[in-house]
């Protein structure tokens, strides 16, 4: 065994004096005030040989081509090994947008103005061209250079340290994914339907937790591995980390400015922080179809969880059971050992067939044919699962497998394993009900951002999240990276 050496690192993503391209949703969006700062946080470990230097982004995805640029710009000789850095999103729609936000091979936008008739025009929709919005390429240095500087942080701040282990449970992550009785499924479907019979998964309310202490045993850090994307107000129009940030602000009022918060998600593809079951509608009308009701009644129940009151309560709930762990630990490690891989793991391309290619194109020309002289945005998201299958089909031409970028760590009995899915909650609770570890935390949206990752009961459902337009692997890539994250970790505790 090894002395443990921690080290912590918060760096701002608020562009001073610039407005942000809000990225989520199918629509422009751009900031307006600060409702809570984004930022990014990086926690480094260091024990005997090995390392491990995670980063936490309040961002809605990291694609890899970003983490890659960070390791290219973090300096020669920094004294850890570059491919020990991990970085992770939150997943908030609050944040900022930037060039090359996806990994995904198939350009379904591409596909409307291949097929656009004469006569016909697409309207981008970006009508704000103010030179103080903060996008693109510009958005994209400008978070390699807050990255670097957080990771590097992270690792000059290490000192020898302690770690403590936690668990909590609260009500935070729902399945969003609502089934009829034709055996469809619809995400954010209408369950107050005669034809509504369950919703396509369970929840997990578990919470791992982990804390970091300097030699004194004052709390350094709290690293906390929701199930539920901090998706609250994805469809407000202001800059915020949602969830995440609010529970940071609860953990610094009562332990100090200087501790530090490791957000991390979860498998949670198929999750949400609403309740489809007891609805509460938004304070204010939102510009997404999906979310429309033709009645609503009213609830006894939460508060809306699209909106800043909802958001609250969430990070209260979250905070209870950290303070609360925190008050129960007894046990603190300082000694221990690590043991990183970072494994290249090749899955199958999810493919589509001729048949369903061929619709896909009948069901375009139809719409073309009807449709105005000029569309927009919304006929983009309208025709989404067309075009992406039409994409897809040109793309498995040349591409039969699909690698992603996997780490799987040991921390003394603690296991880590990231994917870069929106990764469905069943792929983690198989993960996790079979590990030997004695606690396994699950980090999706890691080191990529490849799309959801359906079960097999939701592509046969359907609609968006579990279509071939909403992510590059299907549910037999879902099962062999379960089984291949499986025997990494169970190697190394002993299987």
């Amino acid at each position: 065994m090894n002395k443990i050496k921690i080290g912590w690192s918060e760096v701002s993503i608020v562009p001073e004096g610039r407005r942000i391209d809000l990225h989520g949703q199918f629509y422009e969006r751009i900031s307006g005030k600060v409702e809570t700062p984004i930022s990014v946080t990086a926690m480094a470990m260091e024990c005997g040989t090995d390392s491990i230097v995670f980063v936490s982004c309040d961002l809605a995805s990291t694609s890899h081509k970003l983490l890659e640029a960070v390791r290219n710009n973090i300096p020669d000789g920094i004294g850890f090994p570059k491919d020990k850095l991990i970085i992770n999103a939150i997943h908030t729609h609050t944040s900022m947008g930037y060039a090359n936000l996806t990994d995904s091979v198939d350009n379904s936008f591409s596909v409307i103005k291949k097929m656009l008739p004469e006569g016909k025009v697409y309207e981008e929709l970006v009508s704000d061209q103010s030179s103080d919005i903060l996008r693109g390429e510009e958005a994209f240095s400008f978070l390699v250079d807050r990255i670097t500087q957080a990771a590097v942080g992270a690792w000059e701040n290490r000192k020898d340290g302690l770690y403590a282990s936690g668990f909590g449970r609260a009500a935070v992550g729902m399945c969003r994914r609502v089934c009829y009785d034709d055996g469809s499924a619809k995400m954010w479907g209408d369950s107050n339907s005669p034809n509504f019979t369950e919703l396509e998964s369970g929840n997990d309310s578990g919470i791992e937790l982990l804390f970091t202490y300097d030699l004194d045993k004052k709390l350094t850090g709290v690293v906390a591995n929701v199930a539920c994307p901090a998706q609250v107000l994805e469809h407000q129009s202001f800059i915020s980390s949602d969830y995440m940030g609010k529970l940071r602000v609860l953990i610094r009022e009562k332990y100090g400015d200087e501790v530090c918060l490791l957000g991390l998600i979860s498998p949670a593809g198929d999750m949400c922080p609403r309740d489809m079951i007891r609805w509460v509608d938004a304070e204010i009308k939102l510009n997404d179809p999906n979310i429309f009701r033709e009645k609503i009644i009213p609830r006894r129940q939460d508060p809306s969880m699209f909106d800043i009151k909802g958001c609250e309560k969430i990070a209260r709930r979250i905070a209870n059971e950290v303070f609360w762990a925190i008050d129960e630990v007894t046990e603190y490690v300082s000694e221990t050992e690590i043991v990183h891989k970072n494994l290249t793991v090749d899955l199958p391309f999810r493919r589509v067939t001729i048949e369903q290619k061929d619709k896909a194109v009948a069901i375009m020309k139809e719409f073309f044919e009807k449709c105005p002289d000029v569309i927009n945005y919304q006929d983009n998201a309208d025709m989404f699962i067309y075009t992406g299958t039409i994409a897809r089909f040109e793309s498995q031409k040349t591409r039969d497998v699909y690698p992603i970028e996997v780490h799987v760590v040991k921390l003394g009995d603690i296991a880590f394993a990231t994917n870069p899915f929106e990764l469905f909650l069943n792929y983690g609770n198989q993960i996790r009900a079979r590990s030997l570890a004695k606690q396994t935390f699950l980090i999706q949206l890691c080191c990529g951002a490849s799309g959801y990752l359906p079960t097999e009961r939701a592509e046969r459902g359907g609609h968006y999240s579990a279509i071939v337009s909403s992510g590059n692997i299907g549910h037999v890539g879902g099962e062999m990276l379960v089984r291949k994250t499986l025997k990494e970790i169970n190697e190394m505790f002993g299987e």
